[in-house]
This record gives C-alpha cells, structure tokens and sequence, in this order.
C-alpha cells in the first residue's frame, strides 16, 4: 500500500510539472492569445455578462422613464459642479438617486433624445445573446439597422421640435441631434432640411428592404390605373373590374404587411454611434455595409465566410523573417501606442480648484447709467452738428459699447476726432472709437462701465464652450467679450503670441490663465513647458510640475528648470532650435507635414520606432517616438534682448519662422513694446498679438500696428489681434492660490521620472572641459527600473525596445531610454534596426556583478 501511495504521488507531480512546462511552451510560443480568446468565449463569461448587461439595461430604464417625471427638478442639480452636484444629491427625485438622474439627463439630452431609448433596447439585446436567446432578425441586420434609426431619429425630432415649438425642459433630439438640425437649417433651410431626410428614410428603405420598390411600384400603377380608361369596348367593367380590383388588393396588402413586418422589425433596434457626423466616405461605407449584411440569402453568407477563412490561412503563408524585415511586424505584433500609458491614472484638475464669484456668468446692467451715456454722447455730437438716426448699447464685463448710427452724408473721420471730447463729457478713464464696425455699418463707442465686473476662471474654464471643445489642439480660454461670450482660440493654430503691456496692467494674470487652461485640457504626455523668467518670482509657482509638464536639458538642475539666467536662456533656445531640427528629419522620414499627421501615424504603429533615422545636419541617429507639444513662454524678453541681444534673438527668430509644424509654439512677453524689442522681424513671424493697456499710443502702434492699447481701462483689459481682427476682450482673473491649488493637484499625481529631455547644446568653443557627447547617457541618473529591466534582458535574452514596452507596460521614450543605459551600461549592444539589440551578458552571475559596481540592486 504504501509504494501505491508514493507512486501515485509522483505520478500526480509528473502531470503537474508536465502541465506547467506546455502553459510555459503555450506562452513562448504566442498561445497566450488563444487561451484568452478561449476565456472570453467561454460559456459562463458570457452569461456573467450577458446578466451585467441586462442589469445595466434595466437600470438605465428605469432612471430614463423616471426622468419624463422628474428631469425638470434633477436637471438643475446635475449640471452643477462636482462637489455641490454631491452635496445635493438629497434633492434628487429620480429613483435611482444621483446616478441615475445624471445618466438619464446624459443619453436624453445630452445625446439622442428620444431616440437614446434605442441604446437600452441594444444594450438589453446584447445581454440576451450572450444568454443565448435566439432571434429570428440577424445581428448584423439589427445593428445596422438600429444604426439609421438613432441618427435619423434624434436629428427629425429636433428638427421637429425647431419647427413646432415644443415646451420640454430637455431636448426632444438631444443635443447631437439638436446641433446637427441647427447646422441644417442654417445652410439649407426648413425645406432643404425636410427634403434631406425625406431622401435618407427612402434611401435606407430601398437598402435594408428589397421588396420596397416593388411595393412603390404596384402602388404607383394601382393609383395611374384607377385614372385610365379602359380603352376595349368589349370589355365589361361590371363583370372583370372587381375581380380585378380584389386581385390587386389581396396583392397589394400581402405585400403592404411584408413591408410593414420588415419596417417593425428595423425600427425596434439600435446601435452606439459616434457623436460626429459621417463625412461622405464614411456614408459610402455604412451603405455598403447595408448591402452586403442585408440582401444575401443564406448560401451567399455562408460563400462569404468562408472567403474570410480562406484570406485568414493566406495569411499565415508569411514568414516571420518578412514581417521583422519591415515596418509591418509594429502593426502586426503590437495594438496602438497608447501615450497616456505611463501615467494612465493621471487625473485632470478639477473645477472646484477655481474660486467663484457672484453673478460671474452675468454683466451688471445699470439702465440709468446706459441712458446717461448715451443721452451724453448724442449730445455731445449734436453740439459738433453731427445728428445721429439711433444708438444702442451692448454691455459687456468692463465696458459697455455703444453703436451709433450716423444719418447720412456724415464724414467718420470727423466722429473719430471727437473722441477726447466724448472722454470728458463722459468723464471716463478712456474711450475708444470703432469706425465703421466691421461689418455693421455703425459707429462704436466703448465707454468704461462704473462697476466693472470680475470675470472669474472658473466661469470660462466651466463654459460649455471651453468643456465641449474638441477641434482646438491646445486650447486657451482666455476670458469674455464685450458681449459676454467666452473667447477662445487655439495656440497650435496662433501658431505664436507677443503679449504685452505696462507693469501691472493684467499681462502676468494672462499668461497664468494661458497656463491655466492648457493644464485643464492636456495630459503630461501631451504638452510639456519651457518657462523663462528673469524677475525669479512670476512662474516659479509651476516648479513642482517638473515631473508632469517642463522640459529641460540634460543635467539640468531641478531648481533650474524655470530658466532665469540670460546665458542659460541662450543656451535653452539653441536647444529648442536642435528639438525642432530633430523633429523635422523626423517629421520628413515619415512623409508627414506636421505633428498631428506624426503623431497620428505613430499611434497606429506605421511607424518604425526601431529605424535609423539620421539629421542631415547634425548627422545624429534618431529613431521615431511620440512628440508632445512644447509651449515656450518668455517674460520680459526684452530684458534678455537688452542683455545678450543677437544671441537670443537669433534663435527666436529661428524657433518663430518655423517651429509652427512641429508643435513648437512661442509666447514673448514684454511691458516694452519698442521697435528694439518686438523688431520687423518678430513681428512678421508672429502675426497674433494680445495688448494690455500700453503707456503710449506708440506702444500700442508697436504692438497692434492701430492705436487703441492706450486708452484701456487696464486691470484685464485687453485687445486681441489675429485674423485682421481686433477683439476687446476682459481677461480671465485666476489668483495665485488657485494656481497653487492646482499645481499641488497634479504634482499630487504620479509623474515621470524626469522632464522631458531636450537635446544638448554645445556653445562653439565652451569651456576647458570637453562637452559631452549629444544623447550621451548619465550613468549617475539610471531609471528606477533599471535593475528589474536588466534582469529580464538577460533572462530573456532579447533586447529589443518594443520587448521592454510590452514587458513592463511602459511607453515607448521611456522604453528607449531604459535600452540606451543598458547600452552604456554594457548589457546590451547598440541598435540594428529591426533585428533589435544583442545580449553582451550571457549569466546571472556576471550581471549581478555589473549591478553591485553600478551601485543598483
């Protein structure tokens, strides 16, 4: 007994040990995926799910059913900020609390309106079909069927509710649907509208229905039959004609209830869509799809299938040789590059960050002090003999503009001249005159507001303006109109900014809300900073998000990173020149023209990080990665121009005339705005300039190339000049403990291990030690993972960048620069290409060793 007993038990470890060493073979070998694949389709995921979904159905419909009943009240308290929106989650009448008011408010008026009904019905059929509930309709006809209907419907219920006023607290088409009839009407028309979707019903009816225009056709030759005599004399109507008439009509409604069977079974379904319009490739797609899904009997799906399986063995005809030999093995091994991996918990700054104020979304309106100016200003130019037909006025946060309409055969030039007899019948700070309005035909007086009114960073960084931009690439909320809208505009597109303006006039509040809405809207991955400042105090705030969003040189110390120095600031800007030269070859070997195209193709893996990239200039070997956006924000620099002169003005002009391409964007500020400070050429490369209020007319002709900066009442007062435009504008106040709030919110957060790394300057000829070479490697600064990467290199013996990315879960820059400290470290080789690196260290043994003198454990 006792020899069965132990002879069983090593047969039992036998299996075990047999079964361990094929999952390690089954892992080697790529099995992994087949396993998982395995798991996902296994019976009892798919019933787990197949109840989260029915569970998730239910839930969203009963909170949407609910939400006809009590949305009025919720609404309200849904849309408030984050924390009040907690705070008064006791009011909320839905029944299922808070959350379910809020995804209620989110698919019904947020989305499709009405229509969003139909993502429910999709969401519960999918949980049936993971249960295995059969149905008679295929899938695919269900999803592209459900596809049309929520489209089609949410925008015909907003154009419905545009065209018949409906009194409903949400929109009947949601808020996609709601924009897309708006830009429908605006172009086309009530009637253009209505033809356009009249065309989509019939055009999906003929797609998804083969016996619609055949019906179309019967009905069409019943009614022209009806009207035509019958041209026989013999014929006997009363004999034939009701045979015939119940002939067609028993036809007729056979087909009538197919259609209406088929109609039934398309309108009961829905799909999740994306929340932009189609472009017309993408229209030619989904119709074709239509075609293919719907129309094929049973024999032709079946030849279908099994065309794909053919196509899925050809593929396995190619070698892997072929595939490493090329570009391809990125897309085929690898899914896309996401670059928000490395701090893929990293969290936005939240809007309770931001002080508010109140009435901050609503101007102070004073109706006896608006006819008091105006009765003023139609006196005044009475008393010149100029009469006026009518003038109106438009209050705005600071000032208050008055359009004045002249009566005929008045000269504008002699309005214009009156202006500082307007200022003191008016006794204001300063005005200034717009004639003609562009556009208007009117004249416009801008007159100071008495009470002028503080317009807050939390009321344009919680605009829905500002929270639902998706176009702009780096998006600046920069404050309100004087017709109160939030201003905008994107800085990739600026493509550079000169700001300027007298001490204590709002400049350093504007760059700070510049910063600030750049925080709110990109990831450290995404945008890093380059701050220069020579009075030591105004960014030295932003120190702490070393780790999140500054770029700086090699060796370059943490208290350095914002540059105050003049020869560092040389020193910086020559570097920025090599990051842009750099990404240009870059830029060229890919066959792109800018840094979206770029990084749009790194994403999707067609671009070989591995590949040997050369610049023709400084014949230094690159290799692709992804290229965040570098802000460059210079304060003062005519303080910098006065000291070093063409040593830093030389590489601004470089950086100006071409950076724009490869996200490079420059922001000079300055409270001198004379001709030697923003020169002829400067100005040529920075066409969008913003003026606080400037000491003299010739400051503001300096800046704007038009009077006008002058006569600013200061205090966030500003003109913004791009586009042949000038916009008066009241900047947004954002107040250093709010900017604290929000640096101490993301320095919080988990960051990288050090800036973004700018190339090295050499200065020609500088100093008696010899420089470092450029992308030399810091054997004193080695990533924290180092010990564990080298460990798994020399296991693994492979060591290839793209190996270590997978590996470790880590993106692509950091990944490169763990492979170049390995390659200085003498673990692995130098780069070749596709085929990776080669393994210098074959044991253990030997690397421990290297480790311990490395001082790394």
């Amino acid at each position: 007994m006792p020899r069965k007993s132990n002879s069983t038990t090593t047969n039992s470890d036998t299996r075990q040990e047999r079964k361990l060493d094929v999952r390690l073979s089954d892992i080697k070998e790529g099995n992994w995926w087949q396993r998982t694949k395995s798991f996902l389709l296994n019976p009892r995921t798919r019933q787990v799910c197949g109840v989260l979904f029915l569970l998730l159905a239910l839930f969203a419909a009963i909170a949407c059913l609910h939400y006809f009943f009590s949305g009025s009240n919720d609404q309200s308290l849904v849309t408030q900020p984050r924390g009040a929106r907690l705070e008064s989650r006791g009011q909320i009448a839905n029944l299922l609390g808070l959350p379910g008011a809020m995804l209620a408010n989110w698919l019904i008026d947020g989305l499709f309106g009405l229509s969003a009904l139909l993502l429910i019905f999709l969401t519960a059929y999918a949980g049936l079909r993971m249960l295995s509930v059969k149905f008679k309709a295929s899938a695919s006809r269900i999803v592209l069927s459900s596809l049309f209907w929520l489209l089609w419907g949410s925008v015909t219920l907003a154009f419905i509710q545009k065209s018949v006023y409906v009194p409903l607290f949400f929109h009947l088409g949601g808020m996609l649907g709601d924009q897309v009839a708006s830009a429908m009407l605006s172009y086309v028309f009530t009637l253009g509208t209505l033809l356009i979707l009249l065309g989509t019903l019939i055009i999906y009816l003929i797609l998804s229905n083969k016996n619609f225009v055949p019906a179309v056709q019967r009905l069409w030759q019943k009614l022209t039959t009806k009207k035509e005599p019958n041209p026989d004399p013999s014929h006997d109507p009363a004999s034939e004609q009701p045979d015939d008439e119940n002939e067609l009509s028993i036809g007729d409604d056979e087909h009538k209830d197919d259609n209406d069977n088929d109609k039934d079974d398309n309108e009961g379904n829905t799909i999740k869509i994306e929340l932009t319009p189609l472009s017309d490739d993408e229209d030619k797609d989904v119709s074709a799809g239509v075609d293919v899904e719907i129309q094929p009997t049973h024999d032709e799906e079946v030849k279908d299938e099994g065309e794909d399986d053919v196509s899925d063995n050809d593929d396995t005809d190619i070698t892997l040789d072929d595939i490493q030999s090329s570009d391809v093995e990125l897309v085929e091994q690898l899914p896309d590059y996401d670059p928000h991996l490395d701090l893929s918990t990293y969290k936005y700054p939240t809007l309770d960050l931001l002080k508010t104020y109140d009435n901050e979304t609503a101007p102070i309106v004073d109706p006896a002090e608006q006819q008091a100016n105006a009765d003023r200003i139609v006196t005044t130019l009475r008393n010149y003999g100029i009469e006026i037909e009518r003038i109106r006025a438009t209050v705005g946060p600071t000032v208050t503009l008055y359009e004045v309409v002249p009566q005929a055969g008045v000269r504008i030039a002699k309005i214009q001249s009156l202006e500082n007899d307007i200022m003191l019948s008016l006794s204001a700070i300063g005005i200034r005159i717009i004639a003609p309005m562009p556009g208007k035909g009117t004249v416009g007086i801008e007159v100071p507001n008495e009470k002028p009114q503080v317009v807050s960073m939390h009321s344009v960084i919680a605009s829905k303006r500002f929270q639902e931009e998706q176009k702009m690439r780096l998006p600046v909320a920069l404050g309100r109109t004087i017709t109160n809208e939030v201003f905008c505009f994107d800085l990739a597109k600026t493509p550079h900014l000169i700001v300027a303006g007298a001490t204590g006039q709002g400049k350093s509040v504007g760059l700070n809300a510049i910063i600030t809405s750049l925080l709110y809207k990109k990831h450290p991955s995404e945008l890093k900073f380059v701050l220069v400042d020579p009075k030591m105090v105004e960014f030295s705030i932003y120190k702490p998000l070393i780790k999140h969003f500054m770029a700086a040189m090699p060796d370059q110390e943490d208290r350095d990173i914002i540059i105050t120095d003049s020869q560092k600031v040389i020193n910086s800007l020559n570097s920025l020149v090599i990051e842009m030269e750099d990404r240009y070859s870059l830029l060229a070997d890919a066959g792109v023209r800018n840094l979206e195209d770029y990084n749009d193709k790194f994403i999707h893996r067609r671009l070989n990080p591995e590949k040997d990239v050369e610049n023709l200039v400084t014949h230094k070997i690159l290799h692709h990665r992804y290229m965040p956006y570098i802000v460059i924000i210079i304060d003062e620099y005519g303080d910098f121009i006065m000291q070093s002169g063409k040593e830093v003005e030389r590489p601004i002009q470089r950086l100006t005339q071409k950076a724009r391409a490869v996200g490079m964007h420059m922001i000079l500020a300055t409270q001198r705005p004379d001709v030697k400070v923003v020169t002829g050429i400067i100005k040529a490369n920075v066409p969008t300039r913003i003026a606080f209020r400037t000491q003299s007319v010739v400051d503001s002709r300096t800046v704007l190339d038009t009077k006008g900066a002058e006569h600013l009442v200061g205090k966030g007062d500003l003109l913004y000049s791009g586009g042949g435009n000038i916009t008066r504008i009241q900047c947004a106040f954002v107040d250093t403990p709010e900017v604290e709030a929000i640096v101490d919110y993301i320095h919080g957060q988990q960051g990288y291990t050090e800036p973004y790394q700018l190339p090295e300057y050499v200065p020609e000829g500088g100093g008696d030690d010899e420089p470092a070479r450029a992308g030399e490697v810091d054997m004193k600064r080695l990533d924290p993972m180092f010990a564990d990467v080298a460990r798994y290199v020399v296991s693994k013996q492979e060591g290839s960048t793209s190996r270590l990315q997978r590996a470790f879960e880590i993106g692509y820059n950091r990944a490169g620069k763990l492979s170049d400290q390995l390659e200085a470290a003498g673990v692995v080789g130098p780069n070749k290409g596709p085929k990776g690196r080669d393994v210098l260290i074959q044991d253990m043994e030997s690397l421990e060793l290297l480790l311990q003198r490395l001082g790394v454990g």
